[in-house]
Order: structure tokens, then C-alpha cells, then sequence
């Protein structure tokens, strides 16, 4: 997901708290069960399955593995653990990837 969609999210978080209508709830709905790959601010990354999001913006992802990059000198060795049911706090989030075809990620865009 990129920025553009990463932002859309978030003012979709500021709707739904201030107004409930299906609407809203229906286009976050696309994105349910879909792979997504969301970055935190301490440089791990968790790969899961969307389960659903609260009004504040939190995401939880079912079969969540972390990824931690363990080397500056080999970027591309990272430890991984797998976590299973997890809650990623919005104000951690630093990214947001999910994994789907090009007309889903355009469809995608239009989140707000």
C-alpha cells in the first residue's frame, strides 16, 4: 500500500469515529483477509492476514510473523518469529503493504 493509501486509512479512522454510516465500513471491508506487510517505527516489519481495525486506527493481523532486520552489513538477512493474533497500534505504524492485483490496489486508493 502506499503513502497515498496509508493516508486515506487514517482519515477513513477520523470518519468512523465521528460517523458510523455502512458506507465507510464497506470500503474497509475490501481489505479484509487480504496479506498485508505494515512497517513499525522501530524497523520490524509483521506479514499477517487483516482482521479488522478499531475506531483509533489499530490493525490486527492474524498469523502475523515479525521480521527484524539483524545486520547492517547483510540488509537482507532479518530474524523472523512467528507471533500469531497481533495488535499494531496506529501510532506505531509506519507503513502499509497489501498484497493483491493492480485493479484491487486502485480500488484501494479511493479508501476516503
Amino acid at each position: 500500500m502506499e503513502e497515498s493509501q496509508v493516508a486515506a486509512i487514517d482519515e477513513f479512522h477520523t470518519q468512523l469515529s465521528t460517523n458510523n454510516s455502512s458506507p465507510l465500513v464497506g470500503k474497509l471491508k475490501k481489505l479484509l483477509y487480504k496479506r498485508m506487510l505494515i512497517g513499525v517505527n522501530d524497523s520490524r516489519y509483521f506479514l499477517g492476514v487483516f482482521h479488522c481495525i478499531d475506531k483509533q486506527g489499530n490493525i490486527i493481523l492474524q498469523e502475523a510473523v515479525e521480521y527484524r532486520i539483524t545486520s547492517r552489513s547483510a540488509p537482507g538477512l532479518a530474524d523472523q518469529r512467528c507471533l500469531g493474533l497481533i495488535l499494531i497500534p496506529a501510532a506505531c505504524r509506519s507503513s502499509c503493504h497489501v498484497d493483491c492485483s493492480i485493479e484491487e490496489k486502485m480500488s484501494l486508493m479511493s479508501l476516503s
